[in-house]
């Protein structure tokens, strides 16, 4: 049974405060590569920057999801901030040509065929030092993870409206459904 779940949606839609939640509650997570490649190449003064050279930053962040595949296992469940399947999106979202590295990986890399998805919510969007993108950007990036997770055969469970603890248990609940499905298998 496949155990790495992931969590995906425009930027600023509550992912990452949800997955902290959700950590706190003793799940592991995987953080998201998008922030950890603009932290370190703003540190290193890199070009891989998606203000800068977007193909570079999908590449650098193509080469993170691969490394964090191989560095978490899925003997239990655990939380993916984004995946391999969001620079697919990413380079839609831009226009980018798709390496065939990237495409390969989008096909080879397995994970639970459910996935949760944050819609995009203006009243609690905000930009921050690496998040530049305007609410417009932050909803045409929804889109696009919508159209690349249903192109690899994913299935969308879209993340209701709510606190961060509604949205957390309305996740517990669909989890232990994970649970009961490796029981049955």
């Amino acid at each position: 049974m496949n155990n790495r779940i992931i969590f995906t949606g425009g930027p600023g839609s509550g992912k990452t405060s949800v997955i902290e939640l959700l950590c706190n509650m003793g799940y592991k997570s995987v953080p998201e590569v998008g922030r950890k490649v603009i932290q370190s190449q703003v540190k290193s003064q890199g070009n891989a920057l998606p203000w800068l050279d977007k193909t570079a930053f999908r590449d650098e962040m193509v080469l993170e999801e691969i490394k964090n595949y191989g560095n978490f296992d899925d003997t239990k469940i655990t939380l993916y901030d984004r995946s391999i399947i969001d620079s697919y999106g990413y380079s839609k979202l831009e226009c980018i040509p798709i390496s065939e590295l990237l495409l390969a990986k989008c096909d080879e890399l397995d994970y639970y065929r459910k996935v949760f998805i944050f819609p995009p919510w203006e009243e609690i969007y905000e930009n921050d030092t690496e998040r530049k993108q305007d609410f417009s950007e932050a909803v045409a990036t929804y889109h696009e993870m919508v159209s690349a997770y249903r192109k690899f055969g994913y299935d969308l469970i879209e993340i209701p409206k709510g606190s961060i603890k509604e949205r957390a248990q309305f996740i517990v609940s669909k989890l232990n459904d994970v649970e009961s499905d490796r029981l049955i298998t």
